[in-house]
């Protein structure tokens, strides 16, 4: 599968929690359904939201980490999910404001503010 159809689906919500089952990661699991309900999403949609962080704001070396995963993986759309996950898990503990998160609670108009 090309990184540009894994990236397509990952955008899914349905096929982001397929995928996020398909993990069989439940310490992974935890904390993403712990950051979204942080940022007011369901696990897809944080799922969803975590690859269009990686995508739009990663830098070289995450790609090249990135890249390096899936040629190392047996399972290349696994590998990138996992990746982009910790990278958005590890940027989002630290505030909306440092990551520039775009959930739901962080739009204007939204109860949050």
């Amino acid at each position: 599968m090309l990184l540009g159809t894994i990236l397509k689906r990952l955008g899914n919500a349905a096929d982001a929690a397929q995928a996020l089952d398909a993990m069989n990661d439940i310490v992974r699991l935890a904390e993403v359904e712990a950051m979204a309900v942080r940022h007011s999403e369901s696990p897809a949609e944080y799922v969803c939201g975590a690859t269009r962080r990686f995508a739009a704001n990663a830098s070289s070396e995450d790609w090249l980490a990135l890249m390096t995963a899936i040629e190392r993986s047996d399972d290349p759309a696994l590998a990138t999910l996992d990746n982009m996950l910790l990278w958005s898990l590890a940027r989002d503990a630290t505030g909306p404001t440092a990551t520039g998160c775009g959930c739901a609670a962080s739009r204007p108009g939204n109860a949050a503010e």
